[in-house]
């Protein structure tokens, strides 16, 4: 299982980024999808999840109204879109699956099986 997560980049504050989180073949269409991020010296926090038909998503009080997550499973991707980044918004992003859900979206990254190799965003002020 592979999960490959890109389009990091350095940004200005108010801008805007999208990323992208290619699931391998051997994924399955019907899991629950995260984005989570890590702050130098953080701990890995939640930012976005979404059900494995895109009906339902969930977000982290600190980038709701500013995020978005979706997915195309025709594609076998998902995507995070970032507007009105912050400074704050610095981290590293990773993508992860949750085998053992389709609606039940989870905000713990242990309940998540797999993960991608992380992608950096990097907000300058």
């Amino acid at each position: 299982v592979q999960l490959q997560a890109s389009g990091g980049g350095l940004v200005q504050a108010g801008g805007s980024l999208r990323l992208s989180c290619a699931r391998s073949k051997r994924t399955s269409d019907m899991w629950v999808m995260g984005w989570f991020r890590q702050a130098p010296g953080m701990d890995r926090e939640f930012v976005a999840a979404i059900s494995w038909n895109g009906a339902s998503t969930e977000y982290a009080g600190s980038v709701k109204g500013r995020f978005t997550i979706s997915r195309d499973n025709t594609k076998n991707t998902v995507y995070l879109q970032m507007n009105s980044l912050k400074p704050e918004d610095t981290a590293v992003y990773y993508c992860a699956a949750d085998r053992n859900a389709r609606t039940r979206l989870g905000i713990f990254s242990h309940e998540y099986d797999y993960w991608g190799q992380g992608t950096q965003v990097t907000v300058s002020s």
